[in-house]
């Protein structure tokens, strides 16, 4: 702004000739386009952007599941056992923490990711080095009421972290080196340009797609007609996924809503499984979540699309997994 009074300093009180007019109207203009962020947000709408390129890291074991009376002492565990955050987040990294956080439910009734999940994870981030970690949704729900009655928001801003609620001006179009149905699609740009970033679902039931898993909460990203998502979702779930390729896959098990999901709202549809499960592959996490359920992975469209195309494995009995009590 200081450049800004400069320019009105000049014009009001010199006499400046018509070239020097002109070059001052011209810097001003300059001036408010860079700083203008309408009209920055308006033309980034337009631009096509490739996915995020997979870094490979691959933890002690394939898949680790914590298991104990408290989320966050779970969530610690696990990831310590997986052989430490200081695999996913390096010095100065930006990351982005993606919850579960849709619907006007408090931590009791299961349709959010458990706020002390989440503020585990942010001080881990933070104690691997990150300079900055972020957290945001587009919930179904009005947002400033999910935000807060999940209790994430709460949680997550006292480790530190920013949270704030999707910008869909700030968005890019997905660009795939193959062809999908997901091309085009308007993603949240800041779930794409990231150092990190940690997918972090709720285990529960959903109505429409039969599990609620960390390649469904992916949708949680995408801007547009989101409802659309649903023709086809195996697929596009799975193409999202790639495009996105998140570095951890934490799912939160702590409390589970049986049915009646993704929403719920009743007590006696939720129990309590105290557990927590990370891994590098999100085939393989959603699959292990699924026998928690007793639920045939094959059955779950992302799943049965995943193993189509080879994309992660479902195979639990060739995977190195630990558990651990806490």
């Amino acid at each position: 702004m200081e450049k800004l009074f400069y320019w009105l300093e000049t014009f009001l009180t010199k006499q400046v000739s018509r070239g020097k007019f002109l070059k001052l109207c011209f810097g001003g203009l300059l001036f408010f386009l860079s700083q203008n962020q309408f009209l920055k947000l308006a033309f980034a709408k337009s631009v096509e952007m490739p996915g995020r390129v997979p870094k490979g890291i691959k933890g002690k074991y394939d898949l680790v599941v914590a298991e104990g009376n408290d989320p966050y002492q779970n969530t610690v565990k696990a990831i310590e056992s997986m052989g430490g955050m200081g695999l996913f987040v390096r010095k100065d990294a930006l990351v982005v923490i993606k919850p579960n956080m849709a619907w006007d439910r408090t931590p009791a009734q299961a349709a959010n990711t458990d706020p002390n999940v989440v503020a585990a994870l942010v001080d881990l981030a933070y104690k691997a080095g990150a300079k900055r970690v972020n957290i945001f949704d587009v919930p179904c729900n009005d947002q400033q009421r999910v935000y807060e009655r999940s209790g994430i928001a709460e949680a997550a801003k006292a480790k530190g972290a920013y949270v704030y609620f999707a910008d869909h001006w700030n968005v890019v179009k997905a660009k795939f080196p193959y062809k999908s149905s997901m091309s085009g699609w308007p993603i949240l740009r800041d779930a794409v340009v990231c150092d990190t970033f940690i997918n972090v679902p709720v285990l529960k039931h959903h109505s429409l797609a039969g599990m609620t898993l960390s390649m469904k909460n992916l949708m949680g990203i995408c801007s547009g007609q989101r409802g659309l998502m649903h023709i086809g979702i195996g697929k596009k779930l799975v193409d999202i996924t790639d495009y996105i390729s998140p570095e951890l896959t934490v799912i939160d098990a702590t409390r589970v809503l049986t049915k009646n999901g993704p929403s719920g709202g009743s007590l006696k549809d939720v129990i309590s499984l105290n557990k927590i499960i990370v891994a590098t592959d999100s085939t393989l996490a959603d699959t292990y979540a699924c026998s928690l359920m007793n639920k045939d992975p094959m059955e779950v469209p992302n799943i049965k699309e995943a193993v189509g195309r080879g994309f992660g494995s479902a195979d639990l009995t060739k995977a190195n997994l630990f558990t651990i009590q806490v």
